[in-house]
């Protein structure tokens, strides 16, 4: 594992459509704010949003058991549990919200493959990302005293996303895109941006009988533009991100939109010197439209074409043009 950064990134979809974003986040040796703790409720519409980003003073990570069970400890806030099993258990309290929940089954990236990386997961990059869970039911209580929360969102059943990122810094230009719809099993997640000088995506489209997968070096960019086999377009203006990515048997073609006011929140991102505040902007009201084609004798033919609504868009760092500390 490397040094700086663990980052665990939590997304709740509650039974009145809301959402909580939770993120739990160390950087050990940094000198400004190491240790975060961000909580967000996002209801259905987009506002009003609530949010806290707590500057904790510590964030312990202590193994319970094999299989890589583990717990962090927050002091004077509570715990996240992770058995071996991959059942979750979510602890957490302090004066103006409080959160308990723990997951059933998790539903992990791929029948058979752990990680969105494949073999990229042995290589000394900067940056990993690690997808726990694409969809994990959950029973749950919340409580955010000066809100009143509707009711199906105090105490119920919800579905969780889990992602995990490791590395020694963020990158300094990234995008995040996950949408699900758990009745018919499917779903999209992406991560990637500017890394070592290069453009490089990860993308997996899921169903119940499709599942496809694009990494590096096909999904991979020199100078950010020249692939023959990647197109991308970043335009934070429009709040919009479109990728086309093709490999041997497959291509994929993704779409998505956000509205432009409203519905943004943001987010604290770890660099080895600390967490750099709003380095990230999330919404949670976004349209993803895809289409995967399959390669024949003849070029490409389409199998499969979706639409996901309230799904998850995220620019940050160079892609984000309004990051930083905002000043009153």
């Amino acid at each position: 594992m490397y040094r700086y950064l663990c980052r665990y990134y939590s997304k709740f979809d509650l039974p009145s459509g809301a959402h909580i974003a939770l993120v739990i986040c160390t950087v050990p040796d940094a000198k400004t704010r190491p240790h975060m703790v961000s909580f967000t409720y996002y209801p259905a519409s987009g506002s009003p949003i609530f949010q806290r980003e707590h500057w904790v003073s510590a964030i312990e990570r202590t193994t319970t058991g094999p299989g890589n069970a583990f717990e962090l400890r927050i002091p004077d806030m509570g715990t996240m549990a992770v058995d071996a099993d991959s059942t979750t258990t979510y602890s957490l309290s302090c004066p103006e919200w409080s959160l308990s929940a723990m997951t059933g089954s998790h539903t992990p990236w791929h029948p058979r493959k752990k990680t969105p990386e494949g073999w990229l997961v042995r290589l000394p990059l900067p940056l990993h990302w690690h997808v726990h869970s694409l969809s994990s039911p959950t029973a749950f209580q919340l409580d955010i005293p000066s809100l009143r929360l509707p009711r199906a969102d105090r105490k119920g059943r919800a579905t969780i996303h889990q992602e995990k990122n490791w590395a020694s810094s963020f990158p300094a230009s990234h995008m995040w895109i996950q949408a699900r719809d758990g009745e018919n099993e499917r779903g999209v997640c992406l991560a990637g941006g500017r890394i070592l000088g290069m453009t490089a995506y990860m993308l997996g489209y899921r169903s119940r009988d499709l599942n496809v997968d694009f990494v590096p070096p096909f999904a991979l960019a020199v100078l950010g533009f020249i692939s023959p086999f990647m197109s991308v377009d970043v335009d934070y203006a429009n709040r919009a991100f479109e990728i086309s990515v093709s490999n041997l048997f497959y291509r994929i073609d993704l779409k998505a939109r956000a509205p432009k006011e409203g519905g943004w929140f943001g987010l604290g991102s770890p660099f080895p010197e600390g967490h750099r505040r709003n380095f990230c902007t999330e919404s949670f009201l976004t349209e993803v439209e895809v289409a995967v084609f399959r390669r024949g004798w003849w070029g490409w033919s389409e199998v499969r074409k979706e639409r996901f609504e309230n799904a998850s868009l995220e620019f940050a760092g160079g892609y984000f043009p309004e990051r930083g500390e905002k000043r009153e």
